[in-house]
C-alpha cells in the first residue's frame, strides 16, 4: 500500500507545488483502487485542488468534499453562506467555485487578514493539536463578521476547525465538512452494497 507523508504534503502546499501533491494523492488513490475501493475519499478540504488530476489517474469515483457540503447546505435551504477554511480554500476557486457554478450557492469568504490568521491557526496551532480560547473567540468573531454580511451558516471548510469550534460556540448554523463528508461516504457505501446484492 502506498504511504502518504503529511508533512510533505504540507510542505509542499505552502511552496505551491500542487503538481507534485497531485501525484502523491494520485499514487496513493491508484494504491486504493488496487485495493478493491469503490470510491475515494480525500479526507480534507484543501487537497481537493488536485481532485481532477486524481481522477484522471483513477477509474473510480471521488466522493468530493464540496459536493457532500452542497447538498447538506441545500438540504437546509441554505443559499448564503460563509467559508472559512485554510488560504487555499478560501481564495481559490476550486472549492467556492464549484458551491457557486454547480450549486448555485453564494459564497462569502472573510476579508484578507482574518483570512491570514484563520490560516495561521489551522497550521501553527490545530494543526499541531493547540486548542486555544483566545483562537475560538477569534473564529467566533469572525463567524459574526460574516453573519452581518447576510450569511445564513458558515462551513467548516477545514477538517480541523472542530476542534476548535463547535455549533455550542455560535448562533449562525455551522457545517462541519469533516462530519458532513464521513457521513455522506458511509451512505455511498451503504448504497454501493446495495447494488452490489
Amino acid at each position: 500500500m502506498y504511504s502518504v507523508n503529511f508533512d510533505e504534503i504540507e510542505k509542499l502546499q505552502h511552496e505551491g507545488d500542487w503538481d507534485a501533491t497531485a501525484n502523491i494523492l494520485s499514487q496513493a488513490a491508484i494504491s486504493v483502487e488496487k485495493a478493491g475501493a469503490d470510491f475515494i475519499l480525500i479526507c480534507t478540504n484543501t487537497m481537493h485542488k488536485v481532485a481532477p488530476e486524481i481522477e484522471a489517474n483513477i477509474t473510480i469515483p471521488i466522493l468530493h468534499i464540496a459536493d457532500a457540503t452542497a447538498e447538506s447546505l441545500l438540504d437546509h435551504g441554505i443559499k448564503k453562506v460563509g467559508l472559512l477554511g485554510t488560504r487555499f480554500t478560501m481564495e481559490q476557486d476550486f472549492y467556492k467555485g464549484r458551491l457557486t457554478e454547480k450549486y448555485n450557492i453564494e459564497v462569502i469568504v472573510p476579508e484578507q487578514s482574518d483570512r491570514i490568521e484563520i490560516h495561521e491557526i489551522i497550521y501553527k496551532e490545530l494543526c499541531r493539536g493547540v486548542i486555544r480560547d483566545d483562537s475560538r473567540d477569534r473564529y467566533i468573531q469572525i463567524i459574526d463578521e460574516l453573519r452581518a454580511q447576510g450569511v445564513e451558516a458558515v462551513i467548516l471548510g477545514c477538517t480541523e476547525i472542530a476542534l476548535l469550534i463547535q455549533q455550542q460556540h455560535s448562533n449562525v448554523p455551522l457545517f462541519d465538512t469533516t462530519s458532513i463528508h464521513a457521513q455522506a461516504a458511509v451512505n455511498l457505501a451503504i448504497k454501493t452494497e446495495l447494488v452490489r446484492d
